[in-house]
């Protein structure tokens, strides 16, 4: 099962990551988070399936911070090129996106790339809050 997310900002794909790391029995495979300029795109690869009152919830959450998205395909193929184990940095450079983290769930990739994008640029913009 794989969702994909639209969140907002930084805060939002922050507690999304948070969620995912407080239940460990919902099997992630793994998690891509891409930065884009009015957001941040999350790709949820679980390695089984849910029951449906886990998957409701599962939802629920997803829904309460972001909105189900469907990428354009340049993002798509991004994601398909990490899934196929291309590295960040090939799939940075050939789809021209911000891979933020591709793996296991880590709040400290998110936030070093605000932090860094923040100092390089000068201000914060609202999506990196």
């Amino acid at each position: 099962m794989e969702y994909v997310y639209y969140f907002a900002n930084a805060s939002l794909t922050l507690r999304v990551i948070e969620y995912l790391n407080s239940r460990p029995w919902l099997g992630i495979n793994f998690i891509t988070v891409i930065h884009d300029l009015d957001g941040w795109v999350v790709k949820i690869k679980l390695l089984g399936h849910l029951n449906s009152e886990e998957e409701g919830d599962f939802r629920a959450v997803l829904d309460e911070y972001g909105i189900y998205y469907q990428p354009e395909i340049q993002v798509k193929m991004a994601m398909w090129a990490l899934e196929i184990g291309k590295s960040p940095l090939y799939v940075i450079a050939n789809y021209q996106v911000a891979v933020v983290a591709h793996g296991s769930p880590n709040p400290a990739e998110i936030e070093e790339f605000c932090h860094q994008f923040i100092e390089d640029l000068g201000y914060s913009p609202q999506t990196l809050l």
